[in-house]
């Protein structure tokens, strides 16, 4: 899913993509109506990718909520987010099955899908290259393990240098001579 510079402001329906900064606030674009408004500091904005859902043992990041209902319906539209609060947490379930249902609301899973919708129609209810890897690792974890090891090798060896480097012009400093600092005797007034 991309959601990077994708936000929910307070107070308005829909979902915007921050284009520009303002003086006092931020420039955003609607996903669906793809008009400009200027939104002042003061308003609550939230970016998606910051926005996490409770389960029973942690929060799991909205992306990840997003994704799971994109693999789940395959890219296409989800349930409307006006059926009943019953239905949509049925639906819920099937998507997150531990969610937390003391602290996670009908309305919450309202926003959940509407927002999942509007992204999808938007065409950012894609796979990422990100994702692929990830698929790509998932099935060869030798060569990720062996990856890790050598970068982590290749990061040593500047630092050791550097080290060596520092320590060199230390003692180059040590080793030279200190010069003594010439005093001048006052005049004395007569």
């Amino acid at each position: 899913m991309i959601v990077e510079g994708i936000i929910s402001v307070a107070g308005k329906p829909g979902l915007y993509k921050v284009v520009g900064q303002t003086k006092n606030g931020v420039i955003v674009e609607g996903l669906a109506d793809n008009k400009r408004l200027a939104m002042n500091s003061s308003s609550k904005m939230s970016a998606l990718q910051d926005i996490a859902i409770y389960t029973y043992t942690e929060e799991i990041p909205l992306v990840d909520v997003l994704d799971m209902i994109r693999l789940k319906e395959a890219g296409k539209p989800s349930i409307g987010h006006k059926s009943s609060s019953n239905v949509l947490l049925s639906y819920f379930r099937e998507i997150l099955k531990d969610f937390d249902e003391d602290r996670v609301y009908p309305s919450d899973i309202k926003k959940v899908i509407s927002w999942y919708n509007t992204l999808q129609k938007a065409g950012l209810a894609i796979e990422t290259v990100e994702e692929k890897d990830e698929a790509v690792e998932k099935t060869k974890p030798k060569a990720k393990a062996k990856a890790k090891s050598k970068t982590k090798e290749a990061e040593e060896k500047p630092k050791a240098k550097a080290k060596a480097k520092a320590k060199s012009k230390t003692k180059e400093a040590e080793d030279k001579p200190k010069a003594k600092a010439k005093i001048k005797p006052k005049a004395k007034k007569e």
